[in-house]
Parts: structure tokens; sequence; C-alpha cells
């Protein structure tokens, strides 16, 4: 098969960690018989620098052509203090937007090897953790009506949470896919002993749950006992469904229950198979260039593309259990570097994974 892929590889350590994500991808083209065509787009602040806009719109064209779109980072110290419309950030939400992204995935995993990274006792997460938490992007309490006003000489603010049953079957939709190439469990959250949207959100995912994936159990969890059970027990997790200022919140800590933000990867996926793939962490400017960057939750990212925009679970699985074996034998990037361990770069550790493969 072959797949078109557009890269933006964006600013700071970007173009580096997507260097090492483009050297697995062909590793795995090469073992699998696929092969993958890259095109190279700016974005970000190197738009700016470049273009004076910080998204072409031959950027978002090109990426409406392709299968699917690999991100490194946006963003720096240089573009602090332009206008906010014009800030690199911009440009990730206008190909979000062009894109049709109303989805965002964001597994958070601690690996066994480094589960002393993570601030949870030990015996919580001994045997690893992987909590895929996801969020509805475009709706919610983020997108509805605002204001500001008086009344009897005291300010207030008001903020509108809304969300429609279209909105909440597209999202309970990509989160049944998931579950059901996984442990086909989903656990849904929300506020329903308090917010008619909860409620009506609970109504909706098990009613699109039952009728399209039967063979996904769907439970509900308050969102207040969530936060709480995800670092309490973090391993009766599987798959997570949320509204968007829940996901955002929750998946906030469970990243920090990993204790490494440099090992987590993110997608955000719309109607179709195309998405767009990430890692959480930022352009890290500040050792862009000296190739210390991990590149690991980029690899992720790519991993993530594999499965769920073009279906090859197969190939998915292989960079998951190089990553894992690599790990083992102790090679670490610096932001993972414990003693004991080996410290290598972050282009060695892309080929380290590709050497496993």
């Amino acid at each position: 098969m072959n797949y078109r892929i557009a890269v933006l590889p964006g600013d700071g350590i970007g173009p580096e960690i997507c260097d090492g994500a483009i050297k697995v991808l062909k590793k795995i083209g090469q073992k699998f018989g696929h092969e993958f065509e890259f095109e190279f787009l700016p974005i970000g602040g190197a738009a700016i620098d470049k273009y004076g806009t910080p998204l072409p719109d031959f950027t978002v064209e090109k990426c409406l052509a392709s299968d699917s779109v690999l991100l490194g980072a946006v963003g720096g110290y240089k573009w602090d203090n332009m206008p906010v419309d014009k800030r690199p950030e911009k440009g990730l939400l206008g190909i979000r937007k062009a894109m049709g992204l109303y989805s965002n995935i964001r597994p958070a995993k601690l690996w066994p090897s480094l589960a002393q990274a993570s601030p949870l006792k030990h015996e919580l997460v001994k045997d690893g953790i992987e909590i895929i938490i996801v969020r509805e992007l475009t709706g919610g309490i983020y997108f509805g009506e605002r204001g500001r006003g008086e009344e009897n000489g005291a300010a207030y603010a008001w903020d509108t949470e809304k969300y429609s049953v279209p909105e909440i079957e597209r999202i309970t939709r990509i989160a049944c896919e998931l579950a059901s190439k996984r442990s086909k469990k989903l656990i849904s959250v929300d506020k329903a002993n308090v917010l008619e949207t909860s409620r009506l959100w609970r109504k909706t995912v098990h009613e699109y749950a039952a009728k399209h994936f039967p063979e996904v159990e769907v439970t509900d969890m308050l969102v207040d006992n969530t936060a709480m059970q995800i670092v309490k027990n973090p391993t009766q997790f599987d798959v997570v469904v949320t509204s968007n200022m829940f996901g955002d919140i929750l998946s906030d800590e469970a990243a920090q229950v990993t204790g490494s933000i440099g090992m987590l990867a993110s997608s955000s996926l719309g109607d179709g198979t195309r998405g767009l793939y990430e890692p959480i962490h930022g352009s890290a400017p500040d050792i862009a260039g000296q190739d210390i960057a991990n590149p690991i939750a980029t690899i992720l990212a790519a991993a993530m593309m594999l499965r769920d925009s073009f279906s090859l679970t197969a190939e998915y699985n292989e960079i998951v259990s190089a990553i894992e074996r690599v790990l083992d034998k102790g090679w670490r990037t610096a932001d993972i570097y414990s003693e004991n361990c080996t410290k290598v770069s972050g282009s060695r550790m892309a080929q380290l994974i590709c050497d496993e493969i």
C-alpha cells in the first residue's frame, strides 16, 4: 500500500523529532511492504518567518490532499510578543479547523520500565498503565455563548455549556472504534447528577453504542470520581470518552501520572480517516538543534496514524513492541534518564527503535 503523509515539522525541536518518526515509518514500510510518501510543509513560527502567516493556504490545501498529517511542534520565545491572531499557535488551531477535527485522542501510557518516573506509589503502576482519553474538541463550554455584565453594581460573567445529539454521537463513534480494537470496554465521564448536558451525554452515548457497537461495554463515571480514581487505581481505565472541558482537565492529570511528557502522543480525528498526529509536548526551543530531544512521543504519534487512519494494527503493535524492548534494555534519552541506564541522543534513540523492528 502507498500512503501520502503531510509532515509539518514546525518549530524548535519539531524537525528533529519528526525526522525520528519518519525514520521509523520508513523501516516499518520496508518490513511490511508499504510505501510512504512524505511532503514537508510550513506551519507555526517557521511559516511566519518565511511567509508572514502561521498557516499558509498551500499548507492547508496539501494537508487536505494527504492521507494523514504528522506534526512536530509550534511556537517559541521568538514569536511570544506577536499579536494573538498572528502567533504560531494559530497555525495549529487553524489546521484543526480546516481538517474538521472534532476529537482529540490522548493516550497516557506508563511503560513498566519507566514506573519509577511516576509520582504514584510503585505498587499502583509497577505493571504499567495506559489510559486513552477521547476528548470532544469543538463543542461544549469552550465554544458556547459567553459574556460579561453588571447587576446591582456587581460585575458578573457567564459561559454556556451546550451539546447536541449529533456532536455526542460522533465522538462516541470514535471512542467505540478505539475500544473495539482494545479491551471492548469504554468509560463515559460526565456530571449527570448536576448538569443537563451531561444527562443528554449519558443517554446518547449508551443509545449510540448499543445500536452501533454492541460488543463494547459502556459504563459511566462522574468526573470528580474519575479524577480521584486516576490517582487511586489507574489500571482500571482503558478508553475514556468525555466532553471538551472534562477531557482537557483529565488528560493533563493522566499525563502527569506517567511522569514523562516526552513519551506521550496524541491525535485529532474527524469524520474521515485523515487525522492530525502529534506529541503533546511543546517545541522546547532551549534544546533545539542539540539532538537531545526525545523522539518517542512523535514516533508513537506516527504509530497511532498507522493504526487509526490506515488500519495497520500489526504495524502499530510492532512499533510499540520495539519501543518497549529498547526501554527494557536500558536505553534512555536525557529526559527519561535514570541511574544504571545508558543515555543516548534523540537520533540514536530513533535508530535503536528501528534496529528492534
